[in-house]
Parts: structure tokens; sequence; C-alpha cells
């Protein structure tokens, strides 16, 4: 069992790194890793991921959510495997064969480089996104069926698991099984606001149905104490 403090990474949604590594060092100990996003790597780029890495003991989740042609997201796995990370996002929509063209490509890399291969994820349904904001681009099923889709496919196409919102959890856990990795945003404590997240859960309730690990940003990071946001975080999960 994955202990509570391990079970968070802490969304830092910021473009300077300096500020990024200040808040990493701050709550090392206390999440279990730390995620940057698109925003980061399109203003700091690689040095910048590695500004904010070097010499912290937490593990890395790189949400670039890949989505393009198959040759191109496995030049892409390539290109960031020197940054160690532990997760990698890429779109569902993508398609079996961009998956497996990043799957081939990571464990290639990690070979070649001696080290562990980083787990991939497919992003389903984003949780910003709700039945009508599917319905707009074509989509015409409800979300638990879209997400269910996609996230068969990526299971098929040897993802190792996915991200999905916390509504998803309980189903996605029975139906693909014990080892698959959810990865969950949407995820607000009681005492945190919404903000633009439409499916949203409690960190306790994620993990009851299912939750692997647990994306959180706001609740920890606009915190007048992000340390005592995040240890109120791992005292509801143990609880």
């Amino acid at each position: 069992m994955i202990p509570p403090a391990r079970r968070t990474f802490v969304a830092l949604d910021t473009p300077e790194p300096p500020a990024a590594r200040a808040l990493a060092q701050r709550l090392a100990g206390h999440v279990g890793g730390i995620k940057l996003g698109l925003e980061f790597f399109c203003a700091a780029g690689p040095a910048g991921i590695r500004a904010v890495t070097e010499g912290l003991d937490m593990p890395l989740f790189l949400d670039l959510k890949l989505h393009d042609i198959p040759n191109t997201v496995a030049g892409a796995i390539r290109s960031v495997m020197p940054l160690a990370p532990a997760f990698i996002t890429l779109h569902t929509l993508g398609g079996a064969a961009m998956m497996r063209a990043a799957a081939d490509a990571a464990a290639e890399a990690a070979a070649q480089m001696g080290v562990p291969r980083p787990k991939l994820l497919g992003v389903t349904v984003l949780t910003s996104m709700s039945l009508l904001d599917l319905a707009s681009v074509g989509v015409d099923r409800p979300v638990a069926d879209q997400v269910a889709l996609l996230a068969d496919l990526a299971h098929v196409a040897g993802m190792d698991g996915v991200v999905c919102s916390p509504n998803e959890c309980a189903v996605l856990r029975r139906r693909l099984g014990p080892d698959f990795t959810l990865m969950v945003p949407g995820i607000r404590p009681i005492w945190a606001s919404a903000n633009d997240q439409k499916r949203i859960m409690t960190p306790a309730a994620a993990v009851t149905a299912g939750a692997t690990y647990l994306v959180i940003g706001r609740p920890i990071t606009d915190a007048v104490d992000p340390v005592e946001a995040a240890q109120r975080i791992v005292t509801e999960l143990a609880a």
C-alpha cells in the first residue's frame, strides 16, 4: 500500500523556476512528488526542469499531454528522458499507434541510459470538460463512457495508467485491475475552493474509489502555509 504522504503530486503551476523550486523544497517530505506541466515547460524548457529538480529526491510528473503523429511523440519521449521523469502524459486521442510508439521509445531509451523507465499515462477526458463540452467537439457519448473507451484503448496500447477524474475511478479500477495506475486531478479537500474543476472529489473519497495518486495544486500552493495544507491532506488520507 502506498503511504499517505506519497500519494500526492503537487502541481507547481508557475512558469518561474526559482518559485517552483522554492515551493518544492518547502514541500519535500510532505508530498509524494511534483508535477510540472506544459506552461512551465514552454516557459523554462528542460533547463528549467533541471533547475527545479536537481538535488531534490522527489519524483517528477512531467505533464506534457503529448499529442502528435507516432514518430514525433516517440521523439519527444526520447528527448525528455534525460530529465528522469517518473511519469509522462500523452493524449489517448492520439490513438493506439501513437501510444505504442511512445511506450517503445520510453523502454528503448531507458535501457540505453540505464535508468528506470518512466510510466506513461494516457489523458482521457480533461477534468475541466463537461457533457456539453464533449458534445461541442463532436463526442456524443456521456463523459464516463468516453473515459472508459479511452482508458481501454490506453490499456491495450501499453500505457501504464491513465489520468482521469475521481468520478471515474471506481469503474476504471474494476475494469482495468489493481495494477493500472490512476493519476487523479480534480481533487479538492472540503476546505478548498473548486476553482475551474468540474468533476471533483475529496482526497480520501478519491483513494477509496480507487485512485493511485492524487494531483493537487491550488489547495496547497495557494495556501497561506503550503506545508500545513499538505499535511492536512496526509492526515485526511491516513484517517
